[in-house]
């Protein structure tokens, strides 16, 4: 690593911690496994805020000395099978200056505390099935495809646009 890493639950009341999230996000939605697009102005306006309202929601931000360099975006459910909370990661990302230097891990370290912390269950996330550098980071760090049994193949996750 070229410096050491910091990581943060990060406080959206924070103006610089919120302005690195927006930068990280924001560098994200531009990347092809993010959309290819910058985050809509709403966002830019009024993320922070809504994140702050919204029960259950955190972040975790990485600094590499004073840089930020990793967004995890985090929000909590309900495992009914488990009849415990869970955390959902619904966001990751790391600088591609950054990447390969263990930092997801890092990140992912500091969810799997809150994630205790909040007496959660599991923790669950989705990722691209081609976005294979990310597949080996998930995997490294504990997480594996979900099936319930064989026979009826792996989940998957869907979307409606409302």
């Amino acid at each position: 690593m070229k410096n050491k890493v910091e990581t943060v639950i990060a406080d959206y009341g924070d103006p610089e911690q919120g302005a690195d999230l927006l930068t990280l996000l924001n560098e994200y939605a531009l990347d092809p496994c993010g959309g290819g697009e910058a985050l809509p102005t709403i966002c830019h306006e009024e993320l922070l805020q809504r994140l702050a309202a919204f029960p259950g929601a955190f972040s975790v931000l990485a600094y590499q000395g004073d840089k930020a360099v990793g967004l995890v975006n985090c929000f909590m459910g309900f495992s009914t099978f488990m009849c415990k909370p869970l955390v959902n990661i619904h966001d990751v990302t790391v600088s591609p200056s950054a990447r390969g230097e263990g930092i997801c891990t890092l990140m992912f370290e500091k969810v799997v505390a809150e994630a205790r912390a909040r007496g959660c269950g599991k923790i669950t996330l989705e990722v691209l099935e081609k976005n294979l550098p990310a597949q080996a980071a998930y995997r490294k760090v504990g997480f594996r495809p979900y099936a319930l049994d064989e026979e009826f193949g792996r989940a998957e996750f869907w979307q409606r646009y409302l």
